[in-house]
């Protein structure tokens, strides 16, 4: 007898299936597409914002924790910048049909090495609904297939938002279909066994929401299970400088996995910088948490070996004093998650070492952590920040959706003629 298919299992191919189609349309209908899935999101706008209300209301009544409530809170400012988001995304240049390589390897023997998509990415989130925007955006753009699944928090605004981009999408040379939303808890298990026709998985969420999803699939994943960031304060620093870049870098976005969750002091200007920053932090309603040293500058409650590996998501803020920058390069190295990393110093020999010896995706100098991200870095949106080491690493725009193909063009050329006695040299030249 045949195997009975399940709905999920169906739809996921019927995702597929739209996948192909929109991986051959030029980049034009991928563009127009997009301004129409603006255009849609823009006119629903009101239904959105009323769903995700609805959500707030719900999650405030369950007790949703503070950093999941501030994800998933969708304000009519922060709507509208995701939809421009979704236009930045159609104005980057194509990612596809991109000639990498072009060698001629003998005579009427061109080899290319040329973009294309990956195929069909599943994406499952938690309390972001403004995660559905930016992945139809960059799908469509990349000309990959997406499934989405948000948590049950957010299940109304994602099914407005997805709505919408559906509604969009028909006036479009873009398959409706190519995106799908899921809203069962239960289809994340059987989606992740369904690596025949699902070729990324991304996870969005907690650490150990992401760590659950790394550890129960055979299909690729991208994403990061901790963001833990530090800010290291030099003895070269600027005080007023490294005060301000402190407070954004903790409490402009406390529950972004960019913000920082430990504050690394030169024990050398410690006694001048602490007290000025942890009253400013403490006037921002940050606790503080601190080594003996800090604490005996500094009334604060006395940091745990805990709290060097906390990602508090929240306003709290581990400070530890130390001796030099060898002393901070060591503390980063042994606790940082290889998220984003920052110092904050006036002495650029420095400054160049601690770019050159921090292994993280992003390292940054007199400014703050919370540039780690993809609309910032010029990339329209991003599908997700990867601390992997191989690429690709930090927020992952089209770049991370896209792979790439080797296409060899001849004229009856064969093997035969390149081996044994007689062989012909291979020319090897670039065009």
């Amino acid at each position: 007898m045949p195997v009975t298919e399940s709905s999920l299992v169906q739809r996921v191919k019927a995702v597929h299936e739209c996948a192909r189609l929109l991986a051959s349309l030029d980049a034009a209908a991928r563009n127009q597409a997009l301004e129409a899935v603006a255009v849609a999101l823009e006119a629903a706008t009101p239904e959105i914002l009323a769903a995700n209300r609805t959500d707030c209301e719900q999650a405030r009544a369950n007790g949703l924790t503070p950093s999941l409530y501030a994800r998933l809170e969708l304000s009519a400012s922060k709507l509208a910048a995701a939809i421009d988001g979704v236009r930045q995304v159609a104005a980057l240049p194509d990612p596809l049909g991109q000639r990498q390589l072009h060698r001629q390897l003998d005579d009427g023997l061109i080899l290319s090495r040329v973009t294309c998509p990956l195929g069909v990415l599943g994406v499952i989130f938690e309390a972001r609904p403004d995660a559905v925007m930016q992945i139809a955006a960059l799908a469509i753009k990349s000309g990959n297939g997406a499934i989405l699944k948000g948590g049950q928090e957010a299940s109304r605004s994602c099914q407005a938002i997805m709505q919408a981009i559906q509604q969009g999408l028909t006036t479009s040379a873009v398959p409706a279909g190519a995106i799908a939303l899921l809203m069962r808890r239960a289809e994340i298990t059987e989606l992740l066994q369904l690596e025949e026709w699902v070729d990324l998985i991304i996870p969005r969420g907690s650490n150990e929401f992401v760590r659950y999803i790394q550890n129960n699939t055979r299909i690729p994943v991208l994403g990061h299970a901790d963001g833990l960031c530090h800010l290291y304060v030099d003895v070269a620093a600027d005080l007023d400088k490294a005060i301000a870049i402190t407070l954004d870098a903790k409490t402009q976005y406390p529950a972004a996995c960019n913000a920082i969750e430990t504050l690394l002091v030169h024990r050398g200007i410690a006694d001048e910088f602490l007290p000025k920053v942890a009253a400013a932090l403490s006037q921002a309603g940050v606790e503080l948490r601190g080594d003996a040293l800090a604490c005996h500058l500094v009334p604060m409650t006395l940091a745990s070996e805990a709290d060097w590996t906390t990602e508090y998501c929240d306003l709290i803020l581990a400070i530890k004093v130390v001796a030099n920058l060898e002393a901070a390069l060591e503390h980063i190295a042994t606790y940082g998650s290889g998220h984003t990393e920052a110092i904050v110093t006036e002495n650029p020999a420095t400054a160049e070492r601690f770019l050159q010896d921090v292994d993280a995706a992003s390292v940054f100098h007199n400014c703050s952590t919370r540039f780690a991200d993809g609309f910032r870095y010029g990339f329209g949106a991003e599908v997700g920040i990867s601390t992997h080491k191989l690429p690709p690493r930090g927020p992952v725009g089209l770049e991370g959706l896209v792979t790439y193909k080797y296409q060899l063009v001849g004229n009856g050329h064969i093997v035969a003629s390149y081996s044994g006695d007689g062989a012909k040299p291979f020319q090897h030249r670039d065009l």
